[in-house]
């Protein structure tokens, strides 16, 4: 699937920068206590919550700060966010989606609308540019060691859609709904970096000019440090790294 491996470098990249900032465990405390406000605190009957718990640990989240944050939510002084989604378009027409968790709407939404004005893009009305996407559930596994051909089949046999193998990395594409089992069953024998449902793009959109390149960093980064922003997805044919 075209695009495949830019999200993966996209998810990577966000995830490092998360972590070296210190936020990603914020974020994910937030989908645990929306997961816990939405379906109660038991893992075993909150398949949101199961989810959720499971991205928490590929990210490594300690046992005792999961714990913490669904006690928080299943008490009655938790506080009350609510899920709001973002839609529009950066440099040269890139498409945008932004994912956040807020206490206070009108604050994220001027936020948000700030950094597409500051940096050359402009924020639009729902649905925009969500028919430029597929959601789809998307497990990364990093073993350089992995057999192609083994994790494919174990891949496919646990229900997975689709499965690409590179420099050790195996993205595998799943229906949204079926995630979960596929990941659980694939937990059994490799070991997880990360498992969620995640918009794809179906057209990647390329920058060539080094403004819109700028920009379009900026504008990304501006999303991410916001904290109410819990996901961004674009589709901007990154440039290679190496």
């Amino acid at each position: 699937m075209s695009g495949h491996s830019k999200f993966a470098n996209i998810a990577h990249k966000k995830a490092a920068n998360d972590a070296a900032k210190g936020k990603i465990f914020t974020r994910l405390g937030k989908e645990i206590m929306v997961a816990v406000k939405e379906g109660g605190p038991d893992v075993n009957n909150n398949s949101k919550l199961r989810q959720v718990v499971a991205k928490a640990k590929a990210s490594n989240m300690p046992n005792d700060t999961i714990d913490r944050a669904i006690k928080k939510a299943a008490s009655s002084d938790m506080t009350d966010y609510e899920s709001v989604t973002y839609e529009g378009y950066g440099p040269n027409g890139t498409a945008i989606i932004v994912e956040a968790l807020t206490d206070n709407r009108n604050r994220t939404a001027a936020d948000v609308r700030h950094a597409f004005d500051k940096n050359g893009g402009n924020m639009g009305q729902t649905g925009c540019v969500s028919f430029m996407f597929d959601q789809k559930g998307i497990i990364i596994i990093e073993n350089e060691d992995m057999d192609e051909d083994e994790i494919t089949m174990d891949a496919l046999e646990a229900g997975a859609d689709d499965i690409e193998v590179e420099d050790g990395v195996a993205e595998i594409v799943t229906a949204p709904s079926d995630m979960g089992a596929v990941r659980d069953a694939l937990a059994e024998k490799y070991t997880i970096s990360s498992a969620e449902v995640s918009m794809v793009p179906q057209t990647m959109t390329e920058l060539t000019e080094e403004g819109q390149i700028n920009a379009m960093t900026k504008l990304l980064d501006m999303l991410e440090d916001n904290d109410d922003v819990q996901d961004v997805y674009h589709n901007w044919d990154m440039p290679s790294e190496d």
